[in-house]
Parts: structure tokens; C-alpha cells; sequence
């Protein structure tokens, strides 16, 4: 059965860092993996993607230079440093294992307010 788990998110205040997490078991973590978010209201958003052994990133321009996707693959998780948040940075985030976002996990809060 393909999991996969969020943690690590939280509230927090402009400016701040936050590591979410994702664990995922089920299926071989050898392939790109994706971070989604989803604002109040919003569609679901990409916001990064990271090869198998994690040496090609990509992200959304809103948050280059200030979030950064990596792995582990001897503990299938996947991570999202986050830093410099800002309020437009609320969401629920999710990771995937899938281009779209349609396998993807339950989530984390992430929520940036002072």
C-alpha cells in the first residue's frame, strides 16, 4: 500500500524556518518527488520537485532562494527547508509522488502569521 506521511509543519512568524518532512513507504523511492501547497481557497499549487538521487531541483519562482528540496533515500523521506516564510507562504502542504499531485499525502499546516 503506497503512504506517504507529512510532518514538521507548524505556526509560525514572518521570517521564520520550518522543515516539513514526508516518509513514504509502499513503493521504491527511486523516482522524482514532488511538494505541493494549497492555500485557503486556492487550487492545489506546485512548489518543488527533486530527482531520484536529488541532483536536479526545480521550484516555483515565489520561492527560490528560500525553500529548499532534498532526500534521504536511505530512509525514504523527503524534505522541505523552508525559510524566510512569509504570510503568502500558508498552506497545507503536500508531498507526491507524482507530477500532478494526485498521489500525494495528507498534508501539513503550515501557517505564517505574526
Amino acid at each position: 500500500q503506497v503512504q506517504l506521511v507529512e510532518s514538521g509543519g507548524g505556526l509560525v512568524q514572518p521570517g521564520d524556518s520550518l522543515r516539513p518532512a514526508c516518509t513514504v513507504s509502499g513503493f521504491t523511492f527511486s523516482n522524482w518527488m514532488y511538494w505541493f501547497r494549497q492555500a485557503p481557497g486556492k487550487g492545489l499549487e506546485w512548489v518543488s520537485t527533486i530527482s531520484p538521487r536529488g541532483t536536479i531541483t526545480r521550484y516555483v519562482d515565489s520561492v527560490k532562494g528560500r525553500f529548499t528540496i532534498s532526500r534521504d533515500n536511505a530512509k525514504n523521506t523527503l524534505y522541505l527547508q523552508m525559510s524566510g516564510l512569509k504570510s503568502e507562504d500558508t498552506a497545507m502542504y503536500y508531498c507526491a509522488k507524482d507530477k500532478d499531485g494526485s498521489e500525494r499525502g495528507q498534508g501539513t499546516q503550515v501557517t505564517v502569521s505574526s
